[in-house]
């Protein structure tokens, strides 16, 4: 357009200017020619709705906020990113984690383009760490892909490469109850809400008080896995390491154990995959009793059965049982990953892009997950900002299988962000093909959940300045 208009210009013949406003149907804009023979200011009226915010490589960082919100279903800082041109990216810290992981590189964002987004992941990645410590890194590396998507006018999964499905399969946990009863009935309402994978919570906490089911129990607080704060004779259990409890199930715990799954199975029916979470701490020998004990029942995977770290362990268990194992979820950056794949020591990962690395990092650890035979399922516990980069993220991976929804019950979940409704439909997201993540915030429901003594977006001045030299190398 430009080079035609250029051409009409140099002739100097205005009838060739109206002709051809008139025949490009640009009804309206023939007003610009009140500007006749003034070609510049022409050109800036017949083009005054078309946008001038994005303009990619003059983008830059001006400022960074956050409001940590509760209940969402846990505790999410929300990271927001402002920029020179107005345009603002949306990131998410996870689920846990301190709001100051990510405010902690406000002073090496602030004047970098936003659009680079591999080279200021390099630079800030040195500040994560496993689990929730990464969750700075992560969340800022969200707001990057919002920002670029959004200058670029594209959606983020095709900043990584285009996409490999357009709908993205979700699983949900089920629903506790006090009586299978009740249980049955839960899983009906799942089903109505068109979930077609599960995950179910069962281990030695349920067996905890009950006698003849464990052993070395009665010192640790075997129903406190994740209350740190709790410490027993033996000190604290959330914090003791699987192997070091020296906890084992007896035969008499195992078979109530197997009589409790092999109800939940029935109730739930083997068309339905379903999968296994949070076994409590004990040692490598008895995870594989467990997981033997489990066979019948076809699960889809056992997670987390001991740390993450333990390649050697996970092996052993993984040789041992025909269960698929699988872990991750804790896990930062793909060398550890590649570490577990290399050794053939799990079945299936489990990253949650929120302590993984954000969506690029994410994606390099499915894509060589991919290349050696290992499908990803995904773990997510957070807000729709959160999820919109797991979905843009599984939607550019191959071996991708099925997504964690830990807010299925949260009233208001969805109404936190606007641009899509609904989000969740009948188990699963259809891909959004808005700029960026594809989602805003809406503030005016945001605000409901936010944590009681936070504060919303303000101004956080006292992280701007960089006090410290980050090279890692001499």
């Amino acid at each position: 357009m430009k080079n035609i208009f250029s051409r009409l210009t140099s002739s100097g013949k205005s009838s060739d200017r109206r002709d051809f406003l008139r025949n490009a149907g640009l009804g309206g804009l023939s007003l610009g020619l009140a500007f006749d023979g003034q070609h510049d200011q022409e050109m800036e009226f017949i083009t005054q709705k078309v946008s001038r915010d994005s303009k990619p490589s003059e983008l830059r960082i001006t400022d960074m906020r956050v409001a940590v919100l509760n209940g969402v279903p846990f505790s999410s800082p929300i990271i927001r990113i402002d920029t020179n041109q107005g345009l603002v990216g949306w990131g998410e810290v996870r689920d846990g984690a301190s709001a100051n992981y990510a405010l902690m590189l406000k002073s090496r964002l602030l004047g970098k383009n936003p659009c680079n987004v591999e080279q200021i992941f390099k630079q800030i990645k040195q500040f994560g760490g496993q689990s929730r410590a990464a969750g700075g890194v992560c969340g800022v590396e969200m707001a990057l892909w919002d920002l670029a998507g959004k200058a670029y006018n594209v959606p983020a999964y095709q900043l990584l490469g285009g996409k490999y499905r357009d709908f993205i399969r979700l699983y949900a946990d089920t629903p506790e109850s006090n009586t299978y009863e009740g249980f049955a009935e839960n899983m009906k309402k799942r089903r109505d809400q068109g979930y077609t994978f599960l995950k179910m919570d069962f281990g030695i906490g349920m067996l905890a008080d009950q006698p003849g089911m464990l052993v070395n129990a009665n010192n640790w607080s075997v129903k406190q896995q994740w209350n740190d704060r709790e410490s027993g004779k033996l000190g604290n259990y959330a914090n003791t390491k699987h192997p070091f409890t020296r906890i084992q199930v007896t035969k008499k715990g195992l078979d109530r154990l197997v009589e409790h799954v092999g109800k939940v199975r029935d109730i739930v029916g083997y068309d339905t995959p379903l999968a296994a979470d949070h076994f409590g701490h004990f040692d490598v020998n008895t995870a594989i009793q467990i997981g033997k004990a489990m066979e019948p029942f076809r699960l889809a995977w056992l997670e987390d059965l001991v740390p993450w770290f333990y390649t050697d362990q996970w092996k052993q268990i993984t040789d041992a049982i025909e269960t698929p194992t699988l872990t991750g979820e804790d896990i930062y950056l793909k060398e550890g990953f590649i570490k577990l794949i290399d050794a053939k020591a799990i079945d299936m990962i489990h990253p949650d892009l929120a302590s993984s690395g954000g969506l690029l990092e994410t994606k390099k650890i499915g894509d060589y997950a991919e290349e050696k035979g290992i499908p990803m399922a995904m773990h997510f516990a957070g807000s729709p900002i959160s999820m919109m980069a797991n979905v843009h993220c599984a939607a550019a991976t191959e071996n991708f299988v099925a997504l964690e929804h830990h807010g299925v019950d949260v009233a208001g979940w969805e109404d936190l962000v606007t641009g899509m409704r609904p989000i969740v439909e009948k188990g699963f997201v259809k891909v959004p093909e808005k700029p960026g993540l594809g989602v805003e915030l809406n503030e005016d429901v945001a605000k409901k959940f936010l944590k009681k003594g936070a504060t919303w977006f303000a101004p956080t001045d006292t992280w701007n300045t960089k006090d410290s030299a980050d090279r890692e190398w001499s």
